[in-house]
């Protein structure tokens, strides 16, 4: 407990009833949560399987799960229950998935599983349309809108289209023994809802809860916890309604205002010294976030000295605002021999990162793009998971319809849509219904022959994949459907070997996880679906620049900030200048202005190119909101702006000061 101040310490021991931690940015929320799944086992008689803390992506799960291996034996913190909310609803739903008439083998599809079925019941390809249907639909699901209830809501063209195609969505997953994201948390709500018995079992089971980044839940979310604490409200909500931004997913910042009057005995604890950043950072900080209407008042404060002044630069384009913030983040680094990994660029939406990393390349700056393809979402990828998810749950259409088509095998459209026709009037899966009798009478024998050679092959993989050790049975898959001959017939020979080497990773990351896990095929393939793994950018130890929205940000810290793009129909975006959605956006820049510890460096642009015009621009209203006491502003119409020989000739100075300067 040494080196914690008074509020952590209250937080940490605090167990008389439900408690609210207001944790500011930067204030050691993460500590206060480790330190107290610690004081719960070693100081209050709590078993470790009774413990459960829960975050909302795996990176802090994992970082939670290493800090505790400090504070507790290995032994003891293998047994606590720290996840995300969708791994502890996977954890619910196979243990309790015959009381919803599920296997516990259900599949669990991806987005893009999902967005093929939506668009089969929709009856369109288009994607953007995809889109809109399957985000009102997640929408309607984290809000636990029922399929009937949709058709009444329904208020435009879209939300009409999306209701129709709802149900017929619902009973599609449902005959394919599948789940998507959004049921791993409304489907162990309905659960307990309808088996007070089973969540009396879980409420006994989970006697303590600890939730990480509370005013990220939506109503679904905040429904399962009110369920599993029961009449004991033993919990411990973290987070911080200054940094509520994820409204536009389902977040629902009422359920921070509900808990004062849903749970009266409520303790509510502040944590407002900040760890990470200058008392000018805060103060501009804090000047911004004044103009929201405060759920709970709290100011952050610091020790750790005044710090420099925040830069404000006007620029003239936004190519001009690239360059300018390049070149100034290579000067700033060689002033104070920093390196590429202590600096950030932040900026409101994907598109304005396509100059910078123009710029970056120029100067050949390593960086690295947060946001990027997910690993899972690589086609050959997604062509070896569709045979994993196949071995898991034979009853995984989707799964078998691309395992039998990848790689080509003389399996065709025609045959698999009499496959689909039989399968439906059958009621069974289309690897069930290819064995029936029934089946071979409606196909040619060419076309039974190989589809049957296929479900021959899957039927007898299964039995290794569920008993052998993972990484004995995946290179034998590899090899007996040939895949890299298949990549190296499809694509040219540079991006086949590519594809192949992301094969052979994926291969690898099966073989370790199975070693060190000592976990089957089938165990692996069962969690895959909720893993967001391989992604190198996380590695820590590569020296680089980080570009990333600020959405993608949160919860991250860096030595230098430059925010880009601050300027009105930016930041704030020009779709959410209602009241409600102003007040996120300025709460998007106050997690902007919080991420920066020693330095934080502003620009916007005073026209901007959209398409091929050039459209006036101007400083966003928060720039104004921080004061002007700790910013210092350059460029600008009042400027004198320099000509480009000259501009030309400083870089080239510097430039020659860098190479001279290199070891």
């Amino acid at each position: 407990m040494s080196g914690l101040n008074p509020p952590q310490r209250e937080a940490i021991h605090y167990l008389d009833g439900p408690l609210l931690v207001l944790a500011g940015a930067g204030s050691g929320k993460t500590r206060v949560i480790t330190q107290k799944i610690a004081y719960l086992v070693q100081d209050c008689g709590f078993q470790p399987r009774n413990v459960a803390a829960i975050t909302f992506t795996n990176k802090a799960a994992k970082e939670m799960q290493e800090r505790i291996g400090k504070l507790l034996s290995r032994a003891t913190a293998d047994q606590l229950q720290i996840s995300t909310f969708h791994s502890l609803g996977v954890r619910i739903l196979r243990e309790e998935a015959k009381a919803l008439d599920y296997k516990p083998r259900f599949s669990i599809f991806d987005a893009a599983d999902c967005a093929g079925i939506i668009g089969d019941v929709a009856k369109t390809n288009d994607k953007g349309t995809l889109r809109r249907l399957q985000a009102i639909i997640s929408n309607w699901k984290n809000r636990l809108v029922s399929p009937l209830a949709a058709r009444q809501l329904a208020a435009n063209d879209h939300e009409q289209l999306a209701a129709e195609a709802y149900l017929s969505y619902e009973a599609t997953l449902k005959a394919y023994q599948a789940m998507d994201f959004d049921d791993l948390i409304g489907l162990p709500v309905k659960l307990f809802s309808e088996h007070p018995e089973l969540c009396e079992k879980w409420q006994n089971r989970l006697r303590y809860l600890l939730v990480d980044e509370y005013q990220d839940t939506n109503a679904c979310q905040y429904q399962l916890l009110k369920l599993l604490t029961g009449v004991r409200a033993q919990f411990t909500a973290v987070g911080d309604d200054d940094q509520a931004i994820y409204g536009w997913r389902g977040a629902d910042i009422d359920n921070l205002k509900k808990l004062p009057s849903e749970f009266p005995a409520l303790k509510v604890i502040k944590l407002e010294q900040n760890y990470r950043s200058t008392a000018r950072i805060l103060k501009a900080a804090n000047n911004v976030i004044a103009h929201n209407e405060k759920l709970f008042d709290k100011k952050l404060w610091s020790e750790l000295g005044h710090g420099d002044p925040i830069t404000v630069t006007a620029c003239k384009d936004n190519e001009a605002e690239a360059e300018s913030v390049v070149m100034r983040l290579l000067a700033h680094r060689f002033e104070r021999r920093g390196k590429f990994g202590d600096y950030a660029i932040l900026y409101r939406s994907n598109h304005l990162a396509r100059l910078l990393e123009t710029q970056l390349r120029n100067h050949k700056i390593p960086y690295l793009l947060s946001g990027g393809q997910s690993f899972f979402d690589k086609a050959e990828i997604k062509d070896i998971t569709a045979y994993l998810r196949l071995l898991a749950n034979p009853d995984d259409d989707p799964a078998f319809i691309r395992a039998a088509t990848t790689p080509k095998r003389g399996i065709g459209a025609a045959t698999l849509q009499v496959l689909g026709g039989y399968a439906g009037t059958r009621h069974v899966s289309l690897f069930h219904a290819a064995f029936e009798e029934g089946f071979a009478h409606r196909v040619q024998a060419r076309q039974l022959e190989p589809l049957l050679e296929f479900c021959g092959y899957i039927k007898r993989l299964q039995s290794r994949a569920a008993n052998e050790p993972a990484q004995h049975v995946l290179p034998d898959l590899l090899k007996a459907i040939d895949y890299e001959t298949h990549l190296y017939d499809q694509e040219e020979e540079r991006t086949a070997q590519a594809r192949w080497a992301n094969v052979c990773e994926f291969s690898e990351w099966i073989k370790s996880k199975g070693e060190a896990d000592n976990k089957t095929l089938i165990d692996i393939t069962q969690s895959i679906a909720l893993i967001n793994m391989l992604d190198k950018q996380g590695d820590g130890d590569v020296d680089a620049v980080q570009l990333s929205t600020l959405h993608a940000a949160k919860g991250l810290e860096y030595r230098h900030v430059f925010l880009v793009g601050v300027e009105e129909g930016i930041l704030p975006h020009r779709e959410s200048l209602t009241p409600g959605k102003l007040e996120e956006e300025r709460r998007l820049m106050y997690v902007g202005i919080t991420r920066a510890q020693h330095s934080l460096h502003l620009s916007y642009c005073e026209r901007r190119k959209q398409a091929r015009e050039f459209v006036p621009a101007e400083a966003s209203r928060f720039i104004t909101e921080m004061g002007k006491d700790d910013l210092r502003f350059s460029g600008g119409k009042l400027a004198v702006e320099p000509d480009k020989a000259t501009a030309s000739a400083r870089f080239d100075a510097l430039k020659a000061l860098l190479a001279g300067n290199k070891p």
